[in-house]
């Protein structure tokens, strides 16, 4: 995490009320650069509860749960046109409420979520997310749903705080879940059959419409949990990994694509080493490896059990292997040598040029959600619904997290892309191979 720095008037003396100011981090500054309208860069969550929350009661809950966490609390500071840095104000308390209570109406759930994919906070108010509280006529109990912008936080840091906040509404206290074990580290199995340099594979488009709109769609399942013998050398999430594979796999073999039976899939895959506990540190804390498959290991009628052996050993290296969040290329390019547009304007040329060699698609598990989302009388969380920005060339992102026994899965796609029908088959393909690599069928 930067260092805050408080700043100080003339003499050198903090003058008094003065914001404290952090430099972005690699992965905001990376983020910011490449910001566009067309396709806001959020994070969407979703939290069911049985249950019906006072209002009085969760705003002063959340208010508390920001107090706890004041690193949620910045914005992005004004800067003169040749400034080497962007930097975050600590605000102390939020410019603007961040919690709304739409008003109960039929659709109100499907209106939240298109704005949580249209419309990102902006990040020069404290806090850069939103919480609107949805109830609909009819139904019983309310979804919180949370859209935060990905610049300043991601998935994992706004459920620390959706924690927190249900601990205080509940009035109880929660121990801190322990932090997640990482394996010793150890070599790569072989070399990854999607190195660096070979050209992966793109998700081929579907039918997007005849003028499809800018930004992103969703579709949301729930799913069971793939089961696992005692003692499998494999995850949930390599089982998940594998179905997004062979999910992407078939899915361009039907549209014809070219180079489906050669070219390699890359899959972006985020891990986070934090404690998730209420030190969690705040802000963007995963860093992003590539799992590779060669086209030959995901052909119809691949040996699916050796596919799960490998696809863990994989996993498990990439996972040990110390990495920068974004890898190396992105240190030296947010290095404060020229001015931030200067570096803007590179980095977002730079990544035009490597569209090709982006990586297929991106999987973030998140896994067992490590908190009981417990808000008292309003009951705990009975599902959890997670989606990752999809912005091109991937173009497709799955996001997944397990309540209560289940698996929920959200698509997102870029609606230059694919169309609602497309996420409809893509949902049919991946629930079908998630199946088969259940302990029931491998």
């Amino acid at each position: 995490m930067a260092t805050t720095q408080q700043p100080r008037a003339r003499g050198g003396a903090p003058r008094p009320g003065a914001p404290a100011r952090v430099p972005f981090p690699v992965v905001d500054e990376v983020a910011r650069h490449c910001a566009q309208d067309a396709e806001p860069n959020t994070v969407h969550i979703e939290i069911h509860l049985p249950g019906r929350v006072d209002e009085a009661r969760l705003r002063s809950a959340f208010a508390e749960a920001l107090a706890r966490h004041p690193r949620a609390l910045m914005r992005e500071r004004p800067r003169t046109p040749f400034a080497r840095r962007y930097e975050w104000e600590l605000t102390g308390s939020p410019d603007t409420d961040p919690v709304s209570f739409p008003p109960s109406a039929p659709g109100a759930l499907d209106r939240a979520r298109a704005r949580a994919l249209d419309e990102a906070p902006p990040l020069t108010a404290s806090p850069p997310l939103r919480l609107a509280v949805v109830e609909e006529p009819g139904t019983e109990g309310c979804v919180l749903l949370f859209t935060v912008h990905h610049t300043a936080l991601d998935g994992p840091a706004c459920m620390r705080l959706a924690a927190t906040a249900a601990e205080v509404y509940g009035a109880h206290r929660v121990p801190p879940p322990p932090a997640p074990a990482r394996p010793a580290s150890e070599p790569l199995v072989g070399e990854s059959p999607a190195a660096a340099l070979a050209r992966p594979a793109r998700i081929a488009a579907g039918s997007p419409g005849p003028a499809p709109v800018p930004g992103n769609a969703m579709l949301l399942v729930e799913l069971p949990v793939p089961r696992r013998e005692s003692g499998a050398p494999y995850t949930v999430n390599d089982q998940l990994m594998v179905a997004t594979a062979l999910t992407v796999a078939e899915w361009n073999r039907e549209r014809g694509a070219p180079g489906a039976d050669r070219r390699p899939l890359r899959i972006t895959m985020p891990v986070d080493d934090r404690t998730r506990g209420p030190e969690m540190p705040i802000g963007n804390g995963t860093r992003l490896v590539e799992v590779g498959f060669a086209a030959s290991e995901l052909a119809p009628g691949a040996d699916l059990p050796a596919l799960l052996r490998t696809t863990a050993e994989r996993t498990r290296a990439l996972k040990a292997r110390p990495r920068p969040p974004l890898g190396r290329s992105a240190s030296l390019l947010t290095a404060p040598l020229l001015p931030v547009a200067a570096r803007a304007a590179l980095t977002r040329g730079l990544r035009v040029l490597a569209g090709p060699w982006t990586s297929t698609t991106l999987l973030s598990n998140i896994g067992r959600v490590p908190y009981p989302l417990d808000f008292g009388e309003a009951g705990r969380a009975t599902a959890v619904w997670f989606s990752a920005p999809a912005r091109m060339p991937r173009g497709l992102t799955f996001t997944t997290a397990s309540t209560g026994g289940r698996l929920h899965l959200a698509l997102r796609w870029s609606r230059t892309l694919l169309g609602d029908e497309d996420g409809v088959r893509l949902r049919e393909l991946f629930t079908r191979h998630l199946a088969s690599t259940s302990s029931e069928t491998v």
